[in-house]
Formats: structure tokens, C-alpha cells, sequence
């Protein structure tokens, strides 16, 4: 929960002080509603705070951690992409077709699924910055055509008959213990840390320091704060803008392999509006729509809370579209603390 680098060129005076101390204090005020959420939960709910559920709750966080973690990078720039969820159903085709009709290798298949996402990532740039189209029109273009190819070249079907080792990631853990139970069956004693939170936590902490440590996080924070001065103080603005873009598609692309794996089959139409709850975790987060604000600790805990809703009101058998309007209310709710941030700035 450290806090995050100001911008390049930025004087640490007492109004940044404050500021930096606001944007802190709305972090851990993130995390204490996740904390209250686990309260409550538990307390109504008889089956909520077991070991099984929590890592239930963890692997269905994972693929919005991930996708969150990658539109990150772009919020902050100041950017939007609205392409993730169409990037994740066509990422999953590419290495599910590539594992099915030509045999690859599942882990090469999941690393060629991986780039072509970042390969849209890199459209996504180009248009930005060559083309100078507004984020919003260039991903929602880019949207319409990647759902379109992953829809194409399936034919609208779901690819199924995918080797077990595909499920590896979504389905696999490490730490599996067993037991014997009351009948001398073996029965699992632990169901062991998964895969792909393994995955997410690993690539979490290397992301969060490349945008909390590193010279290139604080162009980032520098060019959401101020994209003009940014570029008159020398710093390549195009260069820290195709690099925000190409991680949010590579991101957007592992969830996709990771969603993919869970199910063993490949769904073209995966991901349909997922873009929504990849940017509602980053907004949670304390991430600012308006650019320059935001962090990778923030962005788990926002897709967190997103989880335990979920599962939450999963339990008490809550209806999916109910479960849409109360989500939805946190962003509101969520943006409007942004916004009312923004206008004390």
C-alpha cells in the first residue's frame, strides 16, 4: 500500500503533500470497505469465510485483476480502453485454435495468445497517437473488431476437445493436500493456492513496481498529470503512451487464456462487457478517470470488493441484474468521490 511517485518535475510541497496524503487516504479507504464486505458477509452467511469459498473468491478475482492491472497504465496516461473484453475472447481463439487444428504446444499456444494481444494493444496506440483519435473511438472500434475476428474464424462456436493440459492454468493449484475421511476415503485436505492467482500476484507486484520505481512509472503518472508539459520536458509522450496501450491488450489477453483454461473449451463470445468491471476495479481502486492518479494496490483491492459482491450475493441467491445494479451504484458512487477529488485539486 506504499504510495505511488508524483510526476516527473514535481516539487514536493506542502499542497502536494496533502494531495498525495487525499489519494493515500482514499486507497485505505478502498481497502476498508473490502474489509467490511468480508465482515458482513461472514456474518450472514454460514458457508462464506471457509477456506474453500476464499479461494473460490480468488480465482473468480483473477481475470478482473488481471485485465484491471492493464487499464491501469492506460487510465492513468489519461486514456480509456474499451477493446478488453473482445480482446480476451479473441486472445483465448488464437491459442485455443492454435493448440486444436495445429497441435502446438499449450504453453507456446498461450504465449503466441498473450501477443496477440499486446498486438492490439499496439493498434490501439497507433490510432492514438498517429491517427490523434480519441481513446474512446479507438478502442471502441478496436472492440467491434476483435469480437468480430474471434467470431469469424469460429464461426460463432465454442471450440471444445482441448487437451487436459489446457486447464492447467485456470484449473491447476499448487499446494494440493489430501485426507483420509470418516470411511477411510482420501478426500482433498486443502485445495491449494491456484494457478492463476499465482500468476496474478507474481505479475501484480512486477507491475507495481515498474509503475512505482521505476523512471518509466513516473512518465506515466507525468503525462496523465500533464501531457503537454510531459512532452516539452523532453520525454517521449508517444513511446509512454504505445507502452500503456500494449500492456493493457497483453493483460486483457491473459485473462482471456486464464478465462479460456478454467472452461477447457474456447467461447468466442466470452468477455462481453468485461471491459466494465476491468475499469470499475481500477475506478474502486482510487484510480482518477481524469489521468495522473491511481496505482496497482488500489486496482487489486477494487477487484476484490467486485468478487466478494458477487460472491456475496451469489450466496443469498441475489439475480444476476440485481447484481448489476448494485455494482453499479459502487462505480457511481466510486466516481463520484473521484470527481468531487478532482474538483479540490
Amino acid at each position: 500500500m506504499a504510495n505511488e511517485p508524483l510526476p516527473a518535475g514535481t516539487a514536493m510541497d506542502d499542497e502536494s503533500a496533502r494531495l498525495l496524503n487525499a489519494d493515500l487516504l482514499q486507497k485505505f479507504a478502498a481497502l476498508a470497505g473490502l474489509v467490511a464486505l468480508l465482515v458482513v458477509f461472514s456474518l450472514i452467511a454460514r458457508n462464506f469465510f471457509t477456506v474453500d469459498n476464499l479461494i473460490n473468491i480468488c480465482r473468480q478475482t483473477t481475470t478482473i485483476a488481471l485485465a484491471g492491472i492493464g487499464v491501469t497504465f492506460v487510465i492513468i496516461t489519461g486514456g480509456i480502453d474499451l477493446s478488453i473484453g473482445s480482446v480476451l475472447a479473441m486472445s483465448g481463439v488464437v491459442a485455443g485454435m492454435l493448440v486444436k487444428d495445429w497441435e502446438w504446444n499449450v504453453y507456446v499456444a498461450f504465449f503466441a495468445g498473450a501477443l496477440s494481444g499486446v498486438f492490439v494493444g499496439f493498434l490501439n496506440g497507433a490510432m492514438v497517437n498517429f491517427l490523434r483519435l480519441p481513446p474512446f473511438i479507438a478502442t471502441l472500434g478496436m472492440m467491434m473488431i476483435a469480437r468480430g475476428l474471434a467470431l469469424l474464424v469460429t464461426n460463432a462456436r465454442s471450440i471444445p476437445g482441448l487437451p487436459e493440459s489446457f486447464g492447467d492454468i485456470g484449473n491447476g493449484a499448487l499446494g494440493t493436500t489430501y485426507r483420509l475421511n470418516a470411511r477411510g476415503v482420501e478426500v482433498i485436505g486443502f485445495p491449494g493456492i491456484p494457478h492463476a492467482v499465482i500468476l496474478m500476484a507474481v505479475l501484480a507486484v512486477v507491475f507495481y513496481y515498474i509503475l512505482s520505481s521505476t523512471k518509466l512509472g513516473r512518465y506515466i503518472y507525468a503525462v496523465g498529470s500533464n501531457e503537454e508539459a510531459t512532452r516539452l520536458s523532453g520525454i517521449n509522450v508517444v513511446k509512454v503512451k504505445f507502452f500503456a496501450y500494449m500492456i493493457c491488450g497483453g493483460f486483457a489477453a491473459l485473462s482471456g487464456i486464464v478465462t479460456m483454461s478454467r472452461l477447457v473449451t474456447v467461447q468466442p463470445t466470452a468477455g462481453v462487457a468485461f471491459e466494465m468491471d476491468a475499469i470499475a476495479s481500477t475506478v474502486i481502486g482510487g484510480t482518477s478517470l481524469m489521468g495522473g492518479v491511481g496505482g496497482i494496490s488500489g486496482t487489486i483491492i477494487g477487484a476484490f470488493i467486485i468478487g466478494v459482491l458477487r460472491n456475496g450475493l451469489n450466496m443469498f441467491g441475489v439475480q444476476g441484474f440485481v447484481q448489476q445494479i448494485i455494482i453499479g451504484a459502487v462505480i457511481i458512487l466510486a466516481v463520484s468521490v473521484d470527481q468531487f477529488r478532482n474538483r479540490k485539486k
